[in-house]
């Protein structure tokens, strides 16, 4: 019998694609660095200028320290995630709990499943990071949800609880801190400045608190 070549189809902006359906067509596209699937809509990335690649940079920095000082958690950069039958995001960065976490890795080496922090660059508050992917995040429950809304020069870090999204306040000294990960601590202005070493700082601080002391006896036992 002669075989028969099916052709596989470019991924295009606006798709509307099963899971499966994007993965084929995305791993066929071997020069293509970024797409995700949400809420079954294919969303291809433009080029990336150097503002977004300073700001990811600086939040791989901070997020890279955490990671350093915290064995049992895991810190990706640009990961796909298999996140539901609709949803597979890329997100800027990720930190998940090894052993025990809500997410798993998969036989071919993907992360399935919601990882417990996630973080974006977002252009401005417009930007579908804020609508369609959040919602996706939220139904799935990953538990911390971080956008810095580059045009805004705000950085809102989401918590979930009981279904929704809350907003985790600043502390008098500008400070966000995790609930999900002891001794993650961030201080926006600090942050936003640019300035790094003061960042790392400030995160040192957190580190050496008894709850992220507690958090790594935790890792350990899983």
């Amino acid at each position: 019998m002669r075989e028969t070549n099916i052709k596989i189809l470019p991924l295009e902006n606006g798709d509307r694609l099963t899971r499966p359906e994007f993965e084929r067509r995305y791993t066929a596209m071997s020069d293509l660095k970024r797409a995700e699937l949400i809420e079954g809509v294919v969303y291809m990335s433009s080029p990336v200028a150097i503002t977004h690649g300073i700001l990811h940079a600086l939040i791989m920095t901070w997020l890279g320290n955490y990671w350093l000082a915290t064995p049992g958690v895991t810190l990706a950069d640009n990961t796909t995630v298999r996140l539901d039958a609709d949803n597979e995001p890329q997100p800027d960065a990720l930190l998940r709990i090894e052993t025990g976490g809500q997410s798993t890795i998969s036989a071919d080496g993907y992360i399935e499943g919601a990882p417990e922090f996630l973080a974006e660059v977002a252009s401005s508050s417009a930007s579908y990071d804020l609508g369609d992917k959040l919602r996706a995040y939220r139904r799935n429950q990953v538990q911390e949800y971080l956008v810095w809304q580059v045009d805004e020069q705000k950085i809102d870090w989401f918590h979930w609880q009981e279904g929704e999204y809350i907003s985790l306040l600043m502390d008098e000294q500008g400070m966000i801190k995790s609930e999900i990960f002891p001794g993650l601590w961030l201080s926006v202005p600090v942050l936003i400045s640019g300035n790094l070493v003061e960042v790392q700082s400030r995160l040192q601080i957190g580190l050496e608190t008894p709850e992220h002391q507690e958090f790594l006896a935790q890792l350990k036992l899983r």
